[in-house]
């Protein structure tokens, strides 16, 4: 297993905002690995650890809901900051996404001049 604490993973299926976390984690010095699908992702994250993970929750594969349980089965995954980011936003989300395992969740749309230091913040929490 690789850890690359200067890279964040993006799994988000919708090219636009993709490429538009992409650009504002650059824009903060760090190195990006993206990824439309949570398969692939998952694959990548078998083998990698990065600093944390922003992750949509519906993905043309699968979703984030399923993703989670995965990443917390790998050995370095039980501690690995992942951040639910979904456009979805109901009551009581939140709460259910914190539960499933993620440590943070963001609404759409984000605000891009503080998204880097909200993700920063909520991966600082992990233990």
């Amino acid at each position: 297993m690789e850890y690359l604490p200067n890279t964040m993973c993006v799994i988000e299926d919708n090219l636009s905002i993709r490429k538009l976390y992409v650009i504002l984690i650059k824009k903060a010095g760090f190195d990006v690995i993206e990824f439309e699908e949570g398969i692939p992702a998952l694959d990548w994250l078998s083998h990698h650890s990065p600093k944390l993970i922003v992750c949509d929750d519906k993905l043309p594969d699968t979703s984030g809901l399923e993703i989670i349980p995965k990443i917390r089965a790998y050995s370095h995954g039980k501690k690995l900051p992942v951040i639910a980011v979904t456009g979805f936003a109901q009551d009581g989300d939140k709460e259910r996404y914190l539960a499933a395992g993620f440590n943070g969740y963001l609404s759409k749309p984000i605000t891009t001049s503080s998204f880097v230091d909200q993700i920063i913040e909520i991966a600082s929490t992990v233990q």
